[in-house]
């Protein structure tokens, strides 16, 4: 009997945390108010500047909004530095804003998951530095420039690459227009291509704002 009580008792346990990610998941992946309309270039753009705000860290400055078909994407940068700090995603439909997936979390030796993105995720990043990139923005371009013949050709990269605590993010271009991004390990070399935005719809740059 108590045996049966034992594994009845796990089995719930296991179906409320089922339900509870299910739930975290759901809550991610899908609009949470405001219907079925998308919110504006300039709202994604004040819910990060709230976002900032909130985390309290004045040296943090937002410096592009990228609206995609599935997300906006924002990056943020050190005043004091000039290196880029980390990436957001913003949702299309409710304005909430949550850190980058990918490289993000899993390059970013400062403000990632191997500085404590988890502390992020739950009000505020706090993390560690690791030594500067081996490697430079030219070589990261010409590394990005040989995946995207190979993967997706037709493809160039931009000329800029935006150094990040770890690794570059590199927009990609197609017949002079964006198409995407993707990401370059400064360490090692690897390319994270961003599959998560859908088709690419407008810009605004913030950077002379903070100069």
């Amino acid at each position: 009997m108590k045996g049966w009580l034992k594994w009845t008792g796990l089995i719930l346990l296991a179906a409320v945390v089922g339900l509870a990610l299910a739930c975290a998941f759901v809550a991610v992946t899908q609009p949470l108010r405001g219907g079925t309309t998308a919110i504006t270039l300039d709202q994604a753009t004040e819910s990060v500047n709230r976002y900032l705000a909130e985390y309290g860290n004045p040296d943090l400055a937002l410096t592009e909004v990228m609206e995609f078909s599935e997300n906006f994407y924002a990056e943020v940068e050190e005043k004091s530095t000039g290196v880029h700090a980390f990436e957001l995603l913003i949702n299309r439909y409710t304005g909430d804003v949550y850190p980058e997936p990918g490289p993000n979390m899993m390059w970013n030796t400062k403000y990632g998951h191997m500085g404590g993105m988890m502390g992020g995720m739950m009000g505020g990043w706090r993390g560690r530095q690791a030594g500067a990139m081996s490697m430079t923005p030219e070589r990261a371009g010409e590394i990005a420039q040989r995946w995207l013949d190979r993967y997706l050709p037709g493809t160039t990269v931009a000329d800029n690459a935006d150094a990040f605590y770890g690794y570059y993010t590199i927009h990609v271009m197609k017949e002079n227009q964006i198409y995407g991004m993707l990401s370059v390990n400064g360490y090692n070399g690897d390319v994270w291509y961003h599959d998560w935005h859908g088709d690419f719809i407008g810009m605004k740059e913030l950077e002379e704002e903070h100069e």
